[in-house]
């Protein structure tokens, strides 16, 4: 176990805006990736680290609506990306490589919630896919391309506290279930995260992930308006009764903070929560992260699991002939 994994005390909170965790901060002459950051938390995200200077390249499945939204905002760049094909992935990788610039912040903000049972690629469960596999495939591919103390960042959620990673079944061949299949995703960033830093940290480059707490965002879009009202989210007119709820500005906050801050230099692999190194998680009360999100024979066992499925690793061992 991480020994690192408890609070900082940061000074920041649960209700710090995006623009409030990059202030003071000079970004200029940075670059970043941001997945899905034309929509919910990855638009806020982008938004702060163009108003902060960087440049930020999105990578999304339809380019040419994000191109529409994200019009207004400077210093910004568009490319197709659907984490839910590995050939859109190595294309959008490659490109990447090709313009020969280097990346100081990667995001991998992107990612869908409760979807009915889908196959994507090979026969994938479409969450572990998207939400874990495009992102491994994404962040080994444009591997030559990130810059020493870069900070590469894996939007998690609460939700990784539904299930860890189902060995046995990790596609859900029996028994699909909508929140099982999203919690085991959100545990895979997790310790997706916790693996790159421990190979990457020696090239100066830190991991980490993290819970950006609740926000009604596109993300809800397969679920219904009954069913966020029976988990108490909102009311049948369609507002915002939790009071545990941010705003999208808040919900981007930690990310923000995850990949910029002077205050987690030297450190890597933890798993954060509003704007601050997240506790481990307690029976009983809200928050924090679970033992099997921070194992790290589970973490390297994924890795590898990972690797084999997708065909990249960038750490791998060059074969001996």
């Amino acid at each position: 176990m991480n020994d690192k994994q408890a609070p900082i005390g940061s000074g920041f909170g649960a209700r710090t805006t995006a623009d409030e965790v990059l202030a003071g901060l000079d970004l200029s002459g940075k670059r970043a990736i941001v997945t899905g950051g034309h929509s919910g938390l990855g638009l806020e995200t982008t938004r702060a680290l163009a108003g902060a200077g960087a440049t930020v390249i999105i990578g999304a499945r339809n380019p040419e609506a994000a191109r529409d939204i994200v019009a207004g905002i400077g210093g910004v760049q568009v490319e197709r990306l659907d984490l839910s094909s590995l050939d859109s992935v190595r294309r959008f990788a490659d490109g990447i490589i090709a313009a020969g610039r280097s990346i100081d912040i990667l995001i991998n903000s992107a990612g869908i919630m409760a979807w009915p049972q889908t196959r994507v690629g090979d026969g994938w469960e479409a969450q572990f896919a998207t939400n874990h596999l495009g992102h491994f495939a994404l962040v080994n591919g444009v591997w030559p391309a990130i810059s020493p103390n870069a900070r590469i960042v894996s939007v998690s959620s609460g939700g990784h506290q539904i299930s860890g990673i189902r060995w046995n079944d990790v596609q859900f061949e029996t028994g699909y279930d909508k929140w099982q299949a999203y919690g085991q995703s959100k545990t895979a960033n997790a310790l997706f995260a916790l693996h790159l830093d421990r190979l990457a940290q020696g090239a100066g480059i830190r991991a980490f992930s993290l819970h950006p707490g609740k926000i009604l965002t596109p993300l809800q879009r397969h679920l219904s308006r009954e069913e966020m009202v029976r988990a108490g989210w909102i009311d049948t007119d369609g507002n915002p009764i939790d009071p545990t709820f941010k705003t999208p500005s808040q919900g981007a906050a930690t990310q923000l903070w995850a990949a910029t801050s002077p205050q987690l230099d030297g450190m890597g692999g933890l798993y954060c929560e509003d704007c601050d190194v997240a506790d481990r998680a307690i029976d009983g009360k809200p928050g924090g992260v679970s033992d099997h999100a921070t194992n790290p024979e589970h973490a390297e066992r994924l890795w590898a699991l990972s690797a084999r499925l997708t065909g990249i690793d960038a750490f791998a061992a060059p074969s001996m002939r």
